[in-house]
C-alpha cells in the first residue's frame, strides 16, 4: 500500500488528526500573540524588563519539547487533560518570536514620527495604538509567522503524551516500522507550515508600511 492509497482509505481519520493539530496550534498562537504583544511592548518602553524577559524566552526555547510535556505532566489541572497540558508547551515555545518582533518593530519606529505624534498633543496610549503598533504591524506580523510553523512542527511531539493531532500517525508509523504511516503525519504538517507561512508571509508584505 503506497502513501497516496494510505491517505485515501484513512481520509477521516486524517482529517479529524488534522483538526486536532489545528487547534493545538491555533489556540497555543492566539495566547502566544496575548500575552506576548504585551510583554514585547513592555521591554520596548521600559528597557529595565528586555533582559530578564528575552532571557527567560529564550530558555524555555532551550528546553526539549519532550522535557517540557514531562516536567507539566504533574502540574494539578494541567496534567488532567493532556490538550491542557500541550496547549500550555506550545504557547510557551511560542512567545519568544512574538516578543522579540513586537520590541523590534515598536524600537524600529522612526523616532521623528514619534516626535510629531507628540507635538501633535498625543498621549503615550494614543502614540501606542495609533503611530507606534500600526507602523510595528507587518514586523510583529513576522514574529507571529514564525510562531506559527514552530507550533507546527512541535504540535506533532504533543502525540507522544495522547494530545492528538498529526503526530499521532509519526509515532504509530515508528512504533510499527512504516513509513506509509510516518509520511501520513509528516506530509500533511509540513502542508500546513508552509501554507501559514505562505499566507502570513502575504499578509506581512500587505501590512507593511509604503
Amino acid at each position: 500500500m503506497n502513501f497516496f492509497h494510505f491517505i485515501i482509505e484513512n481520509r477521516g481519520q486524517v482529517l479529524q488528526l488534522t483538526l486536532e493539530h489545528l487547534w493545538l496550534v491555533g489556540v497555543s498562537t492566539l495566547l502566544a500573540v496575548v500575552v506576548g504583544i504585551p510583554l514585547g511592548i513592555m521591554t520596548a518602553r521600559w528597557p529595565k524588563w528586555n533582559k530578564p524577559v528575552l532571557a527567560g524566552a529564550n530558555i524555555i526555547q532551550t528546553i526539549p519539547s519532550l522535557a517540557l510535556f514531562g516536567f507539566l505532566l504533574p502540574v494539578p489541572w494541567l496534567g488532567e487533560r493532556v490538550d491542557r497540558l500541550a496547549i500550555l508547551a506550545l504557547t510557551l515555545y511560542a512567545l519568544l518570536p512574538v516578543i522579540r518582533n513586537t520590541y523590534t518593530g515598536i524600537r524600529g519606529v522612526d523616532p521623528a514620527v514619534v516626535e510629531a505624534g507628540r507635538g501633535m498633543g498625543l498621549t503615550d496610549g494614543q502614540l501606542l495604538f495609533w503611530v507606534e503598533l500600526p507602523l510595528a504591524l507587518s514586523v510583529i506580523l513576522s514574529g507571529v509567522r514564525i510562531a506559527v510553523v514552530i507550533s507546527v512542527g512541535l504540535a506533532t511531539i504533543a502525540a507522544a503524551i495522547g494530545a492528538g493531532g498529526l503526530g499521532e500517525f509519526i509515532f504509530r508509523g515508528l512504533a510499527m516500522v512504516n513509513n506509509q504511516v510516518i509520511l501520513a503525519g509528516a506530509v500533511p504538517a509540513a502542508i500546513l507550515a508552509l501554507l501559514a507561512d505562505l499566507s502570513l508571509g502575504w499578509l506581512e508584505l500587505r501590512l507593511r508600511p509604503q
